[in-house]
């Protein structure tokens, strides 16, 4: 008898402990405690800078990891969810700031950038890399096209 009330009351605490929760899952709990849940940023995703880019979604990705990673104003990765289309970064090695980068695939072919953190400086200056490290690979192509429209009409 006391070995089932004993089974009775680590399910009842069990339980209890599952719906203390509530939207929380044992992911997100887990990542609480070993300070890499994202949650934050996704809360504040909703005052997060954009931008939307014509670039598809696997180069814009692969663009924003290799701006994250240049000499100088590397920022460090600590999580990556490709369900989500996230990746999240410290600041800076030194900086632990978290900050949310979140992508959109776009109807037009675009995508969208979502730059998301509690830090306004680090929402700022993240996205001012980002944006401008873009907006300069693509303005190239701008400047050719405009540069081989004026050979055609020239000629």
């Amino acid at each position: 008898m006391k070995v089932k009330m004993k089974i009775f009351a680590a399910f009842a605490v069990g339980l209890l402990c599952v719906s203390l929760l509530g939207c929380a899952t044992l992911k997100d709990l887990g990542r609480g405690f070993a300070g890499i849940s994202t949650r934050v940023l996704e809360d504040e995703r909703k005052n997060a800078l954009k931008k939307s880019f014509a670039l598809d979604y696997n180069r814009c990705y692969s663009e924003v990891k290799d701006i994250l990673s240049q000499k100088g104003k590397e920022a460090y990765i600590y999580a990556q969810d490709p369900a989500q289309k996230l990746i999240a970064i410290y600041f800076s090695a030194t900086d632990t700031t978290p900050v949310g980068i979140f992508f959109s695939a776009e109807a037009s072919g675009n995508t969208l950038i979502e730059i998301s953190s509690q830090s306004t400086y680090a929402k700022e200056e993240i996205a001012s890399r980002i944006f401008t490290g873009i907006d300069e690979l693509i303005a190239p192509k701008k400047q050719e096209n405009n540069a081989n429209v004026k050979e055609k009409s020239a000629n």
